[in-house]
């Protein structure tokens, strides 16, 4: 698969058509994060198997505080370290900065698994690999997000941003099942294969990602640099910081970015929280084996997959990123409230209340962390800074990520399930309500309402 793969990039290299570039681009850079998600997963399906051997040793009380130190090291590690990774994206080759990022990352996803056959007990040990892991890994987002923004242009951005950040459910889901074959037997191996996974495809990320802007394969024998295709301007790079310009137009760019921001704090919560404690509510509530709990936890997932090209297309017909997020999260609110009472009533009820939970919680945050970012990190105020994405993505992707941190602390702490969904509940709540003031401007727009007819 790997030659296959490597054969087809490279031919598309040599023909330097630009479509080529971008559509390869598109499935490198879906491949990579697809193995950040990978090597993330593990960790929720072995936290199954943990929690029956804590039990079995009488330990009912303190598994889930335990559980949310492991979560928590990586995610609040990864949070405060997002909004570093933007500035040094924007300033360092992003293949390189992609490459070793994805390298560390299978070094530190692999260490948690040797853990098991070096018979390590001392839960310090998996705290600190997860920490390294959780700053390594936001070398991630903010790269992929810059190459497939700066290459794609607004008109049907939604939708292509929206089938390409499937990545994350994808990965979410073969790191579910390649962890269940191994996490009654041998758990090591669960994080051993995703880590080898996501180093071998950083090696292939080196020799094969083009960026946008100025930069070329290293394989191609004639280098000739192409600048990425730009919605109604001329590709000249522009050096322009983020917050350089002083206009009202880039005092709208901060407003917009803050309002989503915050949004992603809670509506990540939301997903963060499914995504690293389904499994162990499905074993839980369900009464499910640690296989078939980690299996049918990727029916969230699959809804993820369908919500998150559903809000693309939306978004791109009406023009309203606001408030195509805004209707699906204030649907999601009641739509968990009912999961949590008549999702465990029969397998038909869990598959359908999964996906569409699934849909309505990660369209939103898949539709913020893609199209939004990337229409804001090429917004006119910067004047064509193709990196600038870098910066503006991490902004929003870490402020979003205190809440992927939050969440499963939380969770941790709170010992009734029914409580964790009313926080989920209060949480999508505040996520809608932050983009009240969008929405209101986005509807006046659809009204005919300008500034001009005001004055």
């Amino acid at each position: 698969v790997w030659l296959l793969l490597a054969v087809a990039v490279w031919f598309s290299f040599a023909r330097k058509a630009r479509s080529q570039y971008r559509g390869f681009t598109l499935v490198l850079t879906f491949l990579c994060y697809t193995s950040y998600h990978l090597s993330r997963k593990p960790i929720s399906i072995v936290k199954v198997h943990m929690w029956v051997n804590c039990l079995c040793v009488g330990d009912k009380a303190n598994y889930k505080l335990l559980f949310a130190a492991l979560d928590n090291s990586f995610l609040i590690a990864y949070a405060i370290a997002m909004f570093f990774s933007g500035m040094f994206g924007e300033r360092l080759p992003l293949r390189y900065y992609l490459s070793v990022g994805m390298l560390l990352s299978g070094l530190f996803t692999s260490l948690f698994g040797l853990g098991f056959y070096w018979k390590i007990h001392n839960i310090w040990f998996f705290v600190i690999v997860q920490v390294a892991n959780g700053l390594v890994q936001t070398t991630g987002w903010p790269s992929v997000v810059t190459c497939v923004g700066n290459w794609f242009g607004k008109g049907k951005r939604g939708f292509i941003m929206g089938v390409w950040n499937s990545h994350t459910s994808v990965g979410n889901i073969l790191g579910s099942l390649i962890a269940g074959v191994w996490v009654s037997s041998a758990w090591g191996l669960s994080f051993i294969v995703p880590g080898i996974i996501i180093a071998v495809m950083g090696i292939v990320c080196f020799f094969f990602l083009v960026e946008p802007g100025c930069v070329c394969c290293p394989l191609v024998a004639n280098s000739v640099q192409f600048q990425p295709e730009r919605p109604g301007g001329s590709p000249e790079c522009v050096s322009v910081s983020v917050w350089s310009a002083c206009s009202h137009a880039a005092v709208s760019l901060l407003q917009g970015v803050v309002e989503f921001a915050l949004c992603l704090l809670f509506a990540k919560l939301v997903s963060y929280t499914f995504l690293f404690w389904l499994p162990l509510y499905l074993s839980h509530v369900g009464h499910l084996d640690p296989k078939n709990a980690g299996d049918i936890s990727t029916l969230f997932d699959v809804g993820g997959i369908i919500g998150g090209i559903l809000a693309g297309v939306v978004s791109d017909y009406t023009g309203g990123r606001a408030t195509t997020c805004y209707v699906m999260l204030i649907t999601a609110a009641p739509m968990l409230f009912l999961y949590n009472y008549i999702g465990q009533s029969g397998l038909a009820t869990v598959i359908g209340m999964l996906i569409v939970c699934g849909a309505l919680v990660n369209g939103p945050y898949a539709l913020i962390t893609t199209a939004v970012a990337a229409d804001l990190g090429t917004h006119k105020c910067l004047k064509g800074n193709a990196k600038a994405l870098s910066t503006v993505t991490a902004i929003i992707d870490g402020t979003g990520s205190i809440g992927a941190a939050l969440g499963p602390l939380l969770a941790g702490f709170i010992t009734d399930w029914n409580k964790v969904f009313y926080m989920l509940i209060t949480s999508d709540t505040l996520a809608f309500l932050l983009l009240s003031r969008l929405v209101y401007k986005e509807v006046r727009c659809w009204c005919g309402y300008t500034a001009r007819q005001r004055g």
